[in-house]
């Protein structure tokens, strides 16, 4: 049986003045993605296979660098869970 991992994401724009922009945004390129989303109040989670939960989470992290971004970018991994 193959596992799925499952990450909370908590994103959180520093030196903004539109923070909520930010957070829309990170959620509209996570949801280009192949993974399950789940968006609550402070965080997001998302579920996917291994490599991919791990690829895009360095795709955020990358993305934002580039765009010269402040940010914290907290990533928290839960046990994986059967599909």
């Amino acid at each position: 049986m193959k596992k799925k991992t499952i990450a909370q994401l908590t994103f959180i724009p520093l030196y903004t003045d539109h923070p909520k922009e930010k957070v829309q945004d990170l959620l509209e390129f996570v949801a280009q993605h192949d993974v399950e989303v789940d968006v609550n109040y402070l965080s997001t989670t998302i579920k996917g296979d291994t490599d991919v939960i791990f690829d895009l989470v360095r795709e955020i992290y990358d993305e934002m660098a580039i765009e010269g971004q402040h940010f914290r970018f907290h990533v928290e991994l839960l046990s994986p869970v059967d599909e």
